[in-house]
């Protein structure tokens, strides 16, 4: 990722992490909870579930590889933060500022917008400039789960998607639209967070000119307090009762495949989902997909041409 010495601004595309071995998933999960201790039970429960889809995630390959296309496509320097493992946040910033980075554009690779999500990012970011690089402007890029190349990217997914489910299934198949579920208390504080994942999901069917379609919450965390739903486990029961045999899960809450894509769905749903007799299908991640990529580069162009009118 080359400096450009003219105009000393970069991007930062902010990320969740995911543990690099089985032997890192206690420490990672005090960083994802800030410190409050899940269970042992629970821990176990993930590392089986870590183990299952090889003993480590691919999020940080796949986001490297985003950094490096984007940043082509830019021609500007992007680097990657994550919240909750290696490279941290704060490590990226003290090294952007080594680097001499003036101005930084901030994306979070979640497209829409929550306090428990990109809230959280957010906090992170500005408590790691305040603390490595005071001098550094950082833009901060709240949400774009509308932005017509990104329903484009899904929606080429979803119709690849689709296509292959409905040969399999000789028929129609009925699509769920899927995103990571926010506890209850969230939402009924006014986040966003919903109806943003509604929107996307409405902007994606009306592109292909989908009629029928669901959405659900899916990987609801291990806590007392409430999640949203409806789970998707709900709608897999619905459908069977209903004599369906087949079912699309579109993931439109993730932009490349993690824990939340390899197990949930590949391994849970399809296991939930034959117990039911259902066979899961899913759309592939964005990933490396060029659309995608594109839609990186519109926004954050976007975001500096605003900046400089």
């Amino acid at each position: 990722m080359n400096q450009n010495p003219q105009n000393r601004w970069a991007v930062i595309l902010l990320a969740h992490g995911a543990p690099d071995k089985l032997e890192d998933i206690p420490e990672f999960l005090l960083h994802v909870r800030e410190g409050r201790k899940l269970p042992d039970t629970a821990v176990q429960e993930i590392v089986r579930r870590y183990s299952l889809i090889g003993g480590t995630s691919p999020l940080l390959c796949h986001t490297m590889q985003q950094a490096d296309m984007l940043a082509e496509a830019l021609a500007h320097p992007v680097y990657i933060g994550m919240r909750n493992w290696k490279p941290f946040i704060a490590e990226t910033i003290r090294k952007m500022a080594d680097e001499g980075v003036e101005r930084a554009l901030a994306l979070c690779l979640t497209p829409h917008n929550s306090r428990t999500s990109i809230g959280l990012y957010k906090k992170r970011l500005d408590e790691a400039v305040q603390k490595n690089a005071p001098q550094l402007q950082v833009d901060f890029i709240e949400s774009w789960h509308n932005h017509p190349m990104l329903i484009q990217a899904f929606m080429e997914k979803v119709v690849i998607g689709k296509a292959q489910a409905e040969a399999a299934a000789g028929g129609p198949v009925p699509v769920v639209f899927t995103a990571h579920s926010v506890p209850e208390k969230t939402i009924s504080g006014g986040d966003p967070y919903a109806d943003q994942v509604r929107e996307t999901a409405r902007l994606i069917a009306e592109a292909i000119g989908l009629e029928n379609y669901r959405i659900a919450f899916q990987s609801q965390g291990m806590t007392a307090d409430p999640w949203i739903g409806p789970r998707v486990e709900s709608q897999i029961d619905e459908i069977a009762a209903q004599g369906g045999r087949h079912v699309l899960l579109a993931p439109i809450g993730f932009v490349c495949d993690h824990i939340e894509i390899l197990y949930d769905i590949d391994v849970h749903f399809r296991e939930y989902g034959q117990s039911k007799g259902v066979t899961v299908h899913r759309t592939e991640s964005l990933n490396d997909s060029p659309l995608f990529i594109k839609a990186l580069t519109e926004i954050v162009s976007n975001r500096v041409v605003e900046a400089a009118s």
